[in-house]
C-alpha cells in the first residue's frame, strides 16, 4: 500500500485523447476533468471505482464537433483526496453542477454511466436547467441503487478496515476480471493501463476514506427521489442501455423510457454495464444519432 499517487504511478494515468487535465477549485476541494474541443457541450460522468478513462474511446469522435469534459469524481479511482467534500450521491451531483457552473457550459448534453448515470439523474433533478439533453447507458435508477450484488462492497465499507484487503486484492491483475471486480461489468479485459488507474488509487489511505464516504452513501432513496422528478423534464433523452445487462436489467430502461417525456431507448448488444469499454462504437453511434436528431430543438 502506498500513501500518496505520484504523477508518474500507473494510478495517475490518464489517456492524452480526454485532454486538457485541468484543477477546479470549488468549495468542496480540488477537482479533476479533462476538457477537449469546442463547440456544444457534453459533460461524461463515470462511477464507481472507475475514472475519466472510462470515456477515453468515446471523447475523440465528438471532440472534433464538441467541448467534451470528462470529470474524475471521488468515487474511488481519483487521484486528489477530498476529505472535506459531502460524497454521497447528493453531494456528488453537486460536485458535478458545480463544475458546469465554474466552467460556464450549461446547458449541457449530459451522459452518465453504472452510479454516474445515478448521480446525472440527482443533477437533472436539481438544476434541469444546466441539462439540455441526458444520456443514461446502463446506471443505477429506481430501487436498483446499488444493485444487490454489490451489498458486499457497503458491508466492507461499514466493517473497520475491511477495505484494506479488499484494495491489496485489486493489485492483482486477475483478480480485476472476478466477478465482485469488473468481470461482469465488462465483458472484455480493460486495457492494462486504463485498469490500473481504475484499481490502484484505493490503495492510498486518503482516496480509500473518500471510496468509504461514497459507497456508504449509495442508497435508493436518492433514485426513488429523482425518479419522482422525471416527468417534469421535457428535454430529450436518450437511453442507450447494454441489452441484457446483469446489474441493470431491461425493465429499468422501459420504466425510464416511459417515465420521462422524451425518451429513447438504443439497445447496446454484446456489452457488460461499461459500454463505454465494451462497445465504443456502438455506444458513438447512439448518441451521435441522437444528438444530431435533437440539434434543432437545442
Amino acid at each position: 500500500m502506498t500513501n500518496t499517487i505520484t504523477p508518474e504511478s500507473p494510478a495517475a494515468w490518464r489517456d492524452p485523447a480526454l485532454g486538457a487535465r485541468r484543477e477546479l477549485t470549488l468549495p468542496q476541494g480540488s477537482l479533476t476533468v479533462f476538457d477537449s474541443g469546442n463547440g456544444d457541450p457534453i459533460v461524461f460522468v463515470h462511477g464507481l471505482l472507475v475514472n475519466a478513462n472510462l470515456w477515453r474511446k468515446i471523447i475523440p469522435a465528438f471532440s472534433g464537433e464538441y467541448r467534451c469534459v470528462a470529470i474524475d469524481l471521488p468515487f474511488g479511482s481519483h487521484t486528489t483526496a477530498m476529505p472535506d467534500a459531502d460524497l454521497t450521491p447528493t453531494g456528488l451531483a453537486d460536485l458535478v453542477i458545480a463544475a458546469i457552473e465554474d466552467l460556464d457550459l450549461g446547458p449541457v448534453t449530459l451522459v452518465g454511466n453504472d452510479s454516474g448515470g445515478a448521480v446525472s439523474q440527482l443533477v437533472v433533478a436539481t438544476r434541469p436547467d444546466l441539462v439540455a439533453r441526458l444520456v443514461l447507458t446502463s446506471c443505477d435508477a429506481y430501487e436498483n441503487f446499488p444493485p444487490s450484488f454489490f451489498d458486499y462492497l457497503g458491508l466492507a465499507a461499514r466493517t473497520p478496515g475491511a477495505l484494506v484487503p479488499l484494495a491489496a486484492s485489486m493489485r492483482l491483475r486477475p483478480a480485476r476480471r472476478l466477478p465482485i471486480a469488473y468481470g461482469w461489468l465488462a465483458r472484455r479485459p480493460i486495457d492494462r493501463a486504463a485498469s490500473d488507474s481504475y484499481a490502484l488509487p484505493v490503495g492510498v489511505k486518503a482516496i480509500r476514506s473518500d471510496t468509504r464516504r461514497a459507497i456508504l452513501g449509495l442508497d435508493r432513496k436518492h433514485t426513488l427521489a429523482a425518479a419522482r422528478t422525471f416527468a417534469d423534464f421535457k428535454k430529450p433523452v436518450l437511453l442507450a442501455w447494454s441489452a441484457g445487462d446483469r446489474f441493470f436489467p431491461d425493465k429499468y430502461a422501459e420504466r425510464m423510457a416511459a417515465d420521462f417525456p422524451d425518451a429513447r431507448i438504443e439497445w447496446i448488444h454484446d456489452s457488460g454495464t461499461f459500454s463505454p469499454e465494451d462497445q465504443p462504437e456502438q455506444l458513438v453511434g447512439a448518441i451521435r444519432m441522437f444528438l444530431t436528431e435533437t440539434n434543432a430543438g437545442h
